[in-house]
């Protein structure tokens, strides 16, 4: 069977489909995969094509190496220009409440490193299928970034207790605590990866698809609503994210810590 491939308007990602899979990976090892605007709005698209295509089709997200994705890029080295985002700047190019709705199944296969926005993205898939040497984190209280994102999600994903401990400390977990708190369903060995992804996407494009979207629109109401104004607000207006940002950028503390932790290794 042909591989079909499509541009999704940045080097960066990867989209092929064969058959009634998709595959698309997140490929900017240079940075981390840290995630440009353009690959956010990428990733969008890839969860529009699959479900544009007449025959049903199911989507796998992933990356390369040892990183999924660690959320959005900070350190302002945007390699990745896209003429057609300039008409997209005053709306929203992150691809979360796609993967939340999609029709078509989206199935995340968290190979390594998974944060931030990457965490948002495996959060919200049908189901996150992870690799034993997956890390889970949401540090952006660390950068000074209000997510009002995780702040709606997550109480109802892991309830409440459990998303004021990773929110308000930004601490890392290991594949085994998230499973454990129910951040994620399905943890696999790291070499079963793939094909275990595979089989959830299959076991999902099995069921019902109309029947399977009204089972998924009750599941979802169970999510508050972001606050995109505030964080926007957080993001772009305030020093606290400018600082945030700078120290990530600088490998230093920011200046909002206590001078007696200021001395203590920043959290990458």
């Amino acid at each position: 069977m042909a591989v079909e491939t499509h541009d999704l308007g940045t080097p960066f990602l990867r989209f092929e489909r064969e058959g009634h899979l998709a595959w698309c990976t997140i490929d900017r090892p240079a940075s981390r995969n840290a995630l440009t605007a353009t690959m956010y709005y990428g990733i969008k698209k890839a969860v529009g094509l699959v479900n544009a295509f007449p025959e049903p089709t199911a989507l796998i997200l992933t990356g390369t190496d040892d990183v999924f994705a660690p959320g959005g890029e900070l350190r302002g080295r945007a390699d990745d220009h896209n003429e057609h985002m300039e008409y997209l700047a005053a709306g929203d190019v992150t691809p979360f409440e796609e993967v939340r709705h999609s029709f078509a199944p989206v199935v995340s296969a968290v190979n390594g490193i998974c944060q931030g926005g990457g965490l948002l993205i495996a959060m919200l898939s049908d189901v996150a299928v992870c690799s034993e040497r997956a890390t889970f984190r949401a540090p952006e209280l660390l950068r000074g970034i209000a997510d009002t994102g995780y702040a709606a999600y997550l109480p109802a994903h892991v309830g409440v207790a459990w998303a004021r401990d990773l929110l308000l400390t930004g601490r890392r977990l290991d594949a085994r605590e998230a499973l454990a708190i129910g951040l994620v369903t399905r943890v696999v060995p790291h070499e079963e990866l793939r094909a275990r992804a595979v089989e959830a996407a299959e076991q999902i494009l099995r069921t019902a698809p109309e029947a399977r979207m009204e089972v998924k629109r009750l599941l979802h109401e169970r999510y508050g609503k972001p606050d995109r104004m505030s964080m926007d607000w957080s993001l772009f207006h305030r020093d606290e994210a400018r600082e945030g940002m700078a120290a990530f950028t600088e490998k230093r503390t920011p200046g909002w810590v206590p001078a007696g932790l200021s001395d203590e290794r920043r959290s990458s």
